[in-house]
C-alpha cells in the first residue's frame, strides 16, 4: 500500500476545518457556551513541519489563542517545550508587521494549549504537563527549592478515547463521532490484526450507522492514508529511538570505554536511520518525509536511494 504523502492532515484536523466546528469544540473543552457570532480565526501554520507539529490546529477565539494537537499513540513530557516553540512561530506570524521597540503595548491573545489523546496505551483521563518540569532542579543550581520559574507553559492533555471524559466529548457532536470512529478502528484492529482492513471495516461500519457518514463518504481513501501515515510516523520514531539506543549501548559495551560508548550510540543511530530511510523509500515516501524522520540531508537520502549508501 502506497501512502499518499500529499495528505498531511490527520483525520481530526481534516474534520475540524470550519470556524463553527472549532467554536463548538472549544466550548466543549472549556464547558462553556459562546454565541454563534463570536469570531473564530484559523491561524494554523500551513506547509510548515516544525518540531514534529504538523497535525495541529491553531486558532483565535474570543481573544484567546488556542493550539491543539492530536496524538495517535503517545504523548510525552516534552510537549510543553514543543508547544512553546510552535506558539512562538504562530505569534511571530501575528505580529510580524508591528514595531516591538515602540512604547505602544502590543497585546497578544491569551494562550491555551491542549492535547487530545486517542492512543491505545492506557492514559489518565486528564493530565497537566508543565514546562517547568523540564527545567534543571533549583537545588542543582544553588537556588531555593521554593523559587518559581520566570517562564511557564502548561499543556492540558485530555483523553478522548471511548469511556473517557464523556462529559467533554458529548458536548461536541463531531468529537463524539470521531471518538466512536477511532474506537471502532481499534476494535477491528484487534479482531483482524491488519490495519488497512481494520480502517476499511471501521469506515463501512460508521457509514452504515451514521457516524461521520458524510465525511467518510467524501474522504474515505484519504482517511486510510491519514491513519496509516500517522501510525507509520509514530512507530518509526519509537522503534528508531529504542533500536538506536540498544545498538549504541551494545557497541559501547564492546568498546568498553566512554569514547566507544559515544561512538557506538552515533553508529547505531546512523545505521538504524539508513535502514529506516531504505524502508520508507521502498514505500514511495517522499524525500521530505524521510528527511523529517531520519534527519538526513537531501544529498544523503539521494545517495541511499541510488544505492551508494
Amino acid at each position: 500500500m502506497k501512502v499518499n504523502k500529499k495528505f498531511k492532515d490527520s483525520v481530526f484536523t481534516a474534520l475540524f476545518t470550519e470556524p463553527a466546528l472549532l467554536r463548538e469544540l472549544y466550548c466543549a473543552l472549556r464547558g462553556i457556551t459562546l454565541p454563534p457570532d463570536v469570531p473564530v480565526s484559523i491561524n494554523t501554520l500551513e506547509n510548515i513541519v516544525y518540531m514534529d507539529l504538523y497535525n495541529d490546529i491553531s486558532f483565535e477565539i474570543d481573544g484567546k489563542l488556542v493550539v491543539l494537537i492530536e496524538h495517535q499513540s503517545t504523548t510525552n513530557p516534552n510537549m510543553p517545550l514543543r508547544f512553546l516553540l510552535y506558539a512562538v512561530k504562530v505569534i511571530e506570524k501575528m505580529i510580524k508587521r508591528k514595531n516591538l521597540y515602540s512604547e505602544r503595548i502590543h497585546s497578544i491573545p491569551w494562550p491555551e494549549f491542549y492535547v487530545l489523546y486517542n492512543g491505545q496505551k492506557p492514559y489518565p483521563e486528564q493530565e497537566t504537563l508543565r514546562l517547568s518540569d523540564l527545567f534543571k532542579k533549583p537545588q542543582e543550581l544553588g537556588l531555593s527549592e521554593n523559587i518559581s520559574p520566570f517562564l511557564e507553559l502548561e499543556v492540558k492533555v485530555i483523553n478522548i478515547n471511548k469511556g473517557k471524559n464523556e462529559t467533554i466529548v458529548s458536548r461536541c457532536k463531531k468529537l463524539t463521532e470521531y471518538s466512536a470512529f477511532v474506537a471502532k478502528v481499534y476494535t477491528f484492529l484487534e479482531e483482524l490484526g491488519d490495519r488497512e482492513e481494520a480502517v476499511n471495516e471501521a469506515v463501512k461500519y460508521c457509514q452504515k450507522h451514521d457516524i461521520l457518514r458524510e465525511f467518510l463518504e467524501t474522504h474515505g481513501s484519504e482517511v486510510l492514508n491519514m491513519l496509516l501515515e500517522g501510525w507509520t510516523r509514530e512507530e518509526v520514531l519509537e522503534v528508531w529511538r529504542e533500536d538506536a539506543r540498544e545498538a549504541g549501548l551494545e557497541e559501547g559495551r564492546e568498546q568498553g570505554r566512554k569514547q566507544g560508548l559515544e561512538q557506538g550510540h552515533k553508529q547505531g543511530r546512523e545505521e538504524k536511520a539508513i535502514e529506516i530511510a531504505r524502508s520508507l523509500l521502498a514505500k514511495n515516501s517522499t524525500f521530505e518525509f524521510i528527511q523529517e524522520i531520519t534527519g538526513f540531508d537531501l544529498e544523503t537520502i539521494q545517495k541511499i536511494a541510488a544505492g551508494y549508501i
